[in-house]
Order: C-alpha cells, then sequence, then structure tokens
C-alpha cells in the first residue's frame, strides 16, 4: 500500500474505532469522500472500518459476501482506498483533521 492509501487507511481506522478523536467536520466530508466511490464499493469499506454506524465485518465475512477470496477483497479495498487517497477531498480532510491533533490517527 503507497502512503498516501495508509494515511487513508489509519486515519478511517481511528475514525472507526474512536470517532471522538477524530473532527466532526472531518468525519463529516469523510462520509462525503465515500460518495466518490461506487456504492458496492463505499458499502465495503465502511464495513472493513466500521464507519458511520455500520458494523465492523471481518475480511472473509466481506470477501464472502462479494464471493471472493479474502485476498481478491483485501485488493478491491485498497484499489478504493488509492482512488480516495489521491483526491483533492481527502487532502482538504486531512488538513481537517491535522488541525485537531496534529495529524496522527494511528491507533493507541
Amino acid at each position: 500500500m503507497d502512503t498516501l492509501s495508509a494515511e487513508l487507511s489509519s486515519f478511517l481506522v481511528c475514525l472507526g474505532m474512536r470517532p471522538g478523536a477524530v473532527p466532526r467536520e472531518a468525519a463529516h466530508y469523510t462520509e462525503h469522500l465515500l460518495h466518490l466511490l461506487d456504492p458496492a464499493d463505499e458499502e465495503d469499506i465502511a464495513a472493513y472500518y466500521g464507519l458511520f454506524g455500520t458494523p465492523q465485518e471481518a475480511l472473509a465475512d466481506l470477501a464472502a459476501r462479494r464471493s471472493l477470496a479474502p485476498e481478491a477483497m483485501m485488493e478491491r479495498i485498497d484499489k478504493s482506498l488509492r482512488r480516495l487517497a489521491v483526491t483533492p477531498e481527502w487532502q482538504v480532510i486531512r488538513q481537517c483533521a491535522a488541525g485537531r491533533n496534529g495529524g496522527n490517527h494511528q491507533q493507541q
């Protein structure tokens, strides 16, 4: 996974596990960011990270639901992350979130 995608993934982990640690504005923008994906990919990202009230699902469960091998499902998630990570919208969210906690979204 490239650096931009890894940074987005780290942010989404934080948002899913500790939503209060992410500025409300950044969380709101993230909901809109996910709308840039097709609905199935948006649903997969929300379920994988447990975002916005969606229960977190294991990779194997997501893969089974899509009739994919877990490796193929992870590749699909990685591709979705990359599509989002290169957008100007993600750059705005990064700046918004960095203002709150110095940009550190690593799980503690």
